[in-house]
């Protein structure tokens, strides 16, 4: 076998003998949603408006288990969803999971990213979260996933951050030295790894990152395994990961936790220096963000294949003529108080309670205006929240 081949083949025991993530099978839906996984959030998310069709065709790139592959399917009711992984047990848990869910429009494919072009067709929506930084060349897996989205489609990506996950690169190598020859053994490497864990002393670095931040996951072997005896890892920067995103060929949109991108989040009491952060690039701001906090450990974003139509809400007499909506990925409205697109709590004033009691995916921005005390630019605020959905009148 070639070098790339016996990783994969690596890849797929380890899944087959742990099958990720090892979520419980439920006979209903899922609960709750992940946003990313909804074409009409992430798509509004993407390019500020809603999207003209429902009835897409999503691919799940390397599905596991078939978590975000249930999910995919039952918050995306007209969509059609494709599953691939190179596991057989993995992604026999994925066909017992929608199957047991009710998640009918599915198909799975015992299929590596490197072979996806065996597909038929193009996709609008390509979920790859944990997947690329496992694979021998993610170069190469980026490029193949790439030409299969469809003009004007979104894909979302979730790959590991280096800084992040020091103390974790730290433990690998440990267990792989202890293992020796025994390395490959995924259960052996999971029994060093706790006996190793559990003699280290409390006030160990390896030990503290742990608790903080992982323990509560890696009581499962699963995850245990799949954080630290991995046969493939590539961790990434901000300067190694757009020299992935580049290679794609596709647009960057934007990194899908914003929030944390944010220079005020770090510097808000220094405003001079936020102030000569303006004459960075975008990719040098990031930069200085996660040298700044170095706790990133994981990129998620949005790439998008032009033409990728955005809207601008900035023209009065369009948003005034926009079809108003709520944001599908909202918790506990009707409320004043209730829960946003990313289970942030939000405060409404009555008058924009009173709007988003309106958005009926029926009316215009004018026409709810016409009953409540709001003003345009409030509205945009509603808009620029996540929180509402436009559909130009155009379309």
């Amino acid at each position: 076998m070639s070098d790339s081949q016996t990783v994969s083949a690596a890849v797929a025991k380890l899944y087959n003998t742990y099958p990720f993530p090892p979520e419980a099978l439920l006979d209903e839906p899922p609960p709750g949603y992940n946003w990313r996984w909804n074409w009409l959030a992430a798509h509004n998310f993407c390019t500020g408006q809603k999207p003209q069709r429902q009835d897409i065709r999503i691919l799940d790139a390397g599905c596991g288990t078939g978590v975000s592959t249930e999910y995919l399917v039952h918050l995306n009711p007209q969509a059609s969803v494709v599953g691939i992984d190179l596991s057989t047990g993995a992604l026999a848990v994925a066909k017992e999971r929608c199957h047991r869910s009710g998640a009918t429009r599915v198909e799975f494919h015992h299929l590596s990213l490197f072979d996806v072009e065996q597909l038929p067709g193009e996709f609008d929506l390509i979920n790859c979260v944990g997947v690329l930084h496992h694979t021998p060349d993610p170069i190469r897996g980026i490029q193949a996933l790439a030409k299969k989205l469809a003009p004007g489609g979104l894909m979302h990506i979730f790959v590991y951050g280096e800084l992040g996950r020091w103390e974790i690169q730290l433990m690998q190598k440990a267990i792989a030295l202890l293992q020796g020859d025994k390395k490959g053994d995924y259960r052996d490497g999971v029994q060093v790894g706790r006996q190793i864990f559990a003699s280290l002393p409390e006030n160990n670095r390896i030990v503290k990152s742990e608790k903080q931040r992982w323990s509560l996951e890696n009581h499962k072997d699963e995850h245990f395994a799949d954080m630290y005896v991995h046969p493939q890892e590539i961790d990434y920067n901000i300067e190694t990961l757009f020299e992935l995103i580049d290679a794609s060929g596709l647009e960057f949109i934007g990194f899908s936790n914003p929030s944390f991108w944010d220079l005020e989040r770090l510097l808000a009491k220094a405003p001079e220096l936020v102030e000569r952060a303006k004459n960075l690039s975008d990719r040098q701001l990031y930069r200085l963000i996660e040298l700044l906090d170095p706790e990133v450990t994981h990129y998620e974003f949005f790439l998008g294949r032009p033409p990728l139509v955005k809207a601008d809400w900035s023209d009065d007499k369009a948003l005034l003529a926009a079809i108003a909506e709520l944001n599908p990925c909202i918790e506990g409205f009707p409320s004043q108080c209730f829960f946003n697109y990313n289970y942030q709590i939000v405060n409404l004033s009555i008058a924009e309670f009173e709007f988003m009691q309106k958005c009926d995916a029926n009316s215009t921005v004018a026409e709810i205006l016409a009953g409540v005390q709001l003003g345009l630019d409030e509205v945009r605020k509603l808009l620029q929240q996540q929180l509402i959905l436009l559909t130009p009148a155009s379309f």
